[in-house]
């Protein structure tokens, strides 16, 4: 109770264990918990530990990050470097960018975009969860905060604080990206673009409960209904459904 429960002190554990059917002294509540190296709740209350703000403010919750992807041009192979942000609640995922040689100015523009009014990824998020790349200027936090976004600037050397976009990182490159060669930038996109439309409409998410982040309209009741595949990028992405009527 004390470890989930940091402002919980030894009356309302005391009182807690009571609810139970314990019958636990104050004194005895103290003594066990200093037994376990458990501090008193003022100080408890004062520290709050990372899977506790990320479970506090999940549905508000939003993480940057970027990967490369080597393309064939006229001119020979060009790194491309590709902007994303992910929505941590439900694992949706958006490209900001994709640009061979990102800047200050360039990451303003994508700042603007993602916080638009309408239709921006970000416009209700509160915070923004990133590492320590210069790409992210003052001036792009900046933009972040003049609508209401804060920025979180990750430990260094701490890509474990940012699982979610790791994972998508690897799941795009494991799956899609390094199985293929591209010839010019329009070739990347429009296979990121069908990538996208797939992680979000047709792969199932362990972390969500194996479920799929957009769900396809009801398919039919009857369970010998015609399986049908569909298939992008030439059959590197599959999903299969019951065929509808």
């Amino acid at each position: 109770m004390a470890t989930e429960n940091r402002s919980w002190g030894y009356r309302r554990i005391q009182g807690a264990l009571s609810n139970l059917g314990h019958d636990v002294s104050e004194s005895t509540a103290r003594r066990i918990l200093k037994d376990h190296g458990i501090e008193p709740a003022p100080e408890r209350s004062r520290k709050t530990t990372w899977n506790e703000f990320l479970r506090t403010h999940w549905d508000s919750l939003a993480a940057a990050d970027f990967f490369t992807v080597e393309v064939w041009s006229s001119s020979g192979l060009v790194r491309y470097a590709v902007f994303f942000v992910i929505e941590l609640s439900s694992r949706r995922v958006e490209i900001a960018g994709i640009a061979p040689n990102p800047n200050g100015l360039w990451m303003v523009q994508v700042a603007r975009n993602l916080t638009d009014g309408i239709d921006g990824f970000l416009r209700d998020k509160r915070y923004l969860i990133h590492d320590r790349d210069p790409l992210y200027t003052a001036e792009f936090r900046s933009t972040l905060k003049s609508a209401d976004v804060r920025s979180l600037k990750l430990p260094a050397k701490s890509p474990n604080l940012n699982a979610n976009a790791e994972r998508f990182v690897r799941s795009i490159k494991s799956e899609c990206l390094d199985r293929m060669i591209f010839f010019g930038v329009k070739h990347l996109r429009v296979a990121i673009s069908q990538f996208i439309e797939h992680y979000h409409r047709e792969r199932n998410h362990q972390g969500i409960g194996n479920a799929l982040i957009e769900h396809p309209p009801a398919s039919p009741s009857n369970s010998v209904a015609t399986v049908a595949c569909r298939s992008r990028l030439g059959g590197l992405l599959k999903f299969y459904h019951r065929a509808v009527a």
